[in-house]
Order: structure tokens, then sequence, then C-alpha cells
């Protein structure tokens, strides 16, 4: 009879309005449950644990190295401003604790060096918090794009990822821009989601450059609010993103190939928990006359029976429990490889922007 996997018991650090997401998630992983929240606050950490809803016995503490001391926590859920994720991931991963870490993982790709070194030095897992990636819709997609005859020789990739609308209060008081807080603003956190869904679509194969467009728009402490770029390859392929804090909600994907196209507008948060769609149109062209389409693009539908914040707990768990249980000495890597390689990117773009627009070669 096969061994019953382990439930990995989270500490979540810090009281973030995304924690509350993760949170609802790790309770709704069948293989996770919540036992201790810290802030710097411990009323606040007794508040966000009634107010929603965590396991009876949830342990409250009022500062973060307290959750690290705690043996009963497995793992911990990072959701600190980008500033604070040097210093307490790598506490974390020393304390050999397991770690899932909120995006932007850091401020730059010496920061998240130090932060896997310690997470591979002490060894535990690290995936960072990229929901999509874990949507059954992700994998289908995929199987998609990887057929040659349908889709053919990937030629471009374009995504947008835009929110808030220039909300005046957010604009003023939210964390993501503040310069003390989150320095890389929509560029690491909206643009991070296009970078990843970029290198996803190119099988995780770094762009040799990063250019990007002149005249983004900062703050007056100067955070960027919106700003956008363009990824080459050697070999022809290139793709764009644009990210803002300042236009209505857009959340696009569209893979141009040789023989098909893909097409999505919910990449970052679907329309519903329950099922996410899509579009996907192979080996089409014009009709006669040039009145309509051969074949017009089909639509998907692909359901899940929990979102994809919990698949993402959920896999993240599964991972440390085959750790606990031995049945792998050490970590999974490709998590922490496509944190890496998108922070790279991130980095060319932030780059380029402070270079005056001019080319980054893409590091590695």
């Amino acid at each position: 009879m096969a061994e019953k996997a382990p439930i990995i018991r989270f500490g979540i650090m810090g009281c973030a309005t995304i924690a509350i997401k993760v949170s609802r998630a790790i309770s709704l992983a069948p293989n996770s449950t919540v036992v201790a929240v810290a802030s710097r606050s411990i009323d606040k950490a007794r508040n966000f644990i009634t107010v929603h809803g965590l396991p009876e016995g949830t342990r409250a503490y009022g500062s973060y190295e307290e959750i690290l001391e705690d043996e009963g926590v497995d793992a911990v859920y990072v959701p600190l401003p980008t500033s604070l994720h040097l210093r307490w991931a790598v506490a974390t991963a020393e304390k050999g604790k397991h770690l899932l870490l909120d995006k932007p993982v850091a401020l730059c790709v010496a920061d998240l060096d130090r932060i896997l070194e310690a997470c591979e030095a002490n060894g535990v897992q690290y995936m960072d918090a990229t929901m999509w990636m874990h949507h059954p819709r992700t994998a289908v997609m995929k199987e998609l794009l990887s057929d040659q005859g349908r889709f053919g020789t990937l030629r471009s990739i374009h995504s947008v990822f835009s929110y808030g609308g220039g909300d005046p209060y957010f604009l003023e008081n939210d964390i993501r821009v503040k310069p003390d807080l989150d320095a890389l603003g929509v560029l690491g956190d909206a643009g991070w989601y296009s970078i990843r869904a970029i290198l996803w679509a190119s099988d995780y194969q770094l762009p040799t450059t990063a250019v990007a467009i002149s005249n983004p728009i900062k703050n007056a402490a100067g955070v960027l609010l919106s700003c956008a770029a363009t990824l080459t390859w050697d070999d022809g392929r290139f793709a764009t993103f644009h990210c803002s804090f300042l236009t209505h909600i857009t959340m696009d994907i569209s893979v141009m190939g040789s023989r098909g196209v893909l097409n999505l507008t919910d990449f970052v948060i679907p329309y519903e928990e329950s099922s996410a769609p899509f579009t996907f149109v192979s080996n089409s062209g014009f009709n006669e006359g040039s009145l309509g389409w051969i074949a017009p693009p089909e639509k998907y539908e692909v359901s899940t029976e929990i979102p994809q914040e919990a698949l993402m707990v959920q896999e993240f768990s599964r991972l440390v429990g085959e750790m606990k249980s031995q049945v792998r000495c050490k970590a999974e890597k490709k998590w922490p490889e496509i944190s890496r390689k998108t922070q790279l990117v991130v980095d060319a773009v932030k780059a380029s922007i402070d270079n005056g627009f001019q080319p980054v070669q893409v590091g590695r």
C-alpha cells in the first residue's frame, strides 16, 4: 500500500492582499494547510486569521523571525514587498523552510541568485507564485504550440497585461508605486507576467536582445507606471510586450506560427475559476474572393476542479512532500531556472530603459 502523501504545513509571512487569495488556495489544495501567519503586528496577524477563516489553532506571530523559528512550519509563502525578498527569502531557506515566493521575486538577478543559492545550499524547494502556469489550460495550449503540423514554426509572440486604469488612489498609495518597496514598478509586477508568457511560448529559450520602447511613463518618484519592449532572437523570432497601471484591464497573449495562431485574453486570471477559454486557428486563409476565412479559429474551454492558485500550491506541496518522504533527495530545478530566466529579461528591459532605450544583451 502506497504511503499517503504528507500534508504540507504553511506559514504566511505578511498579510498583503494577495495573501488572502493564496491562503484560500492553501485551504483548497488537498495536500496543504495554513498553520501560522506572521506580521509586524500580532494584532494584524490575528485579524487576518479570524477574518479569512483560517484553520482553528493557526498561530499568530508579531514578527517574521518567529514564524521561521516555528518547527511546525514546513514551507513559507512570502508576499512581502520586493525590496524585502532578499533578506526574508534567504532567511527562510537558511531555516530549512521551503519557499513559495511571490513575484517579482527580486529587484535584480544578483539578488535572486543569492536566494536560489540559499535554497540549494539548504536543500529546500523554491517556486515563484506565477499562478497561471499551473492552470490545465496552459498545458493544453502548449500541446497545440508543439504540434508542427498545426502550429508550425514559432514566428512571434505578443503580450499585454494592464490594469488599474490610472486610479488616483492606487497610483499614490499602492506598494507597487513606491520606490523603496517595489522599485521595478509595473515592469516587475505586470511585466513579469508578460515576460513569463513570452518565455513559456518560446520553450524558455532566452532572447538575445531586449530593446525598451522610448518614453515610458513614470511617477514623480521615478517608478515605472507604463512601459513596453521588443525582444529578439538570432533566428528571426521576436516578441513584444506592454504593461501598464494606466490602461483598462487587459490580459492578452498572441502566439503566431507559420501554420497556426493561438490567442487568449485572460491569461493572468481567467474570467471564471472553473474554466478558461482560448482560440486556436490552423492552416486557414481567405476563401474564394476573400469574402471570409476558410476555417475560423476554434474555441477551446478547459475546465478545472480547483482554481489555478490552488493547483500551484498543490504542485509546490507535492514537490515538498516528495522531499519530506525522501522520494526525491533534491529539489526540482525547473522552477528556479524558469524564475531566473524571467528575471534576466526583466533586468535587460530595465537596463535598456536606464540606458536611453539602447539594445541590451540578455544575460545568461
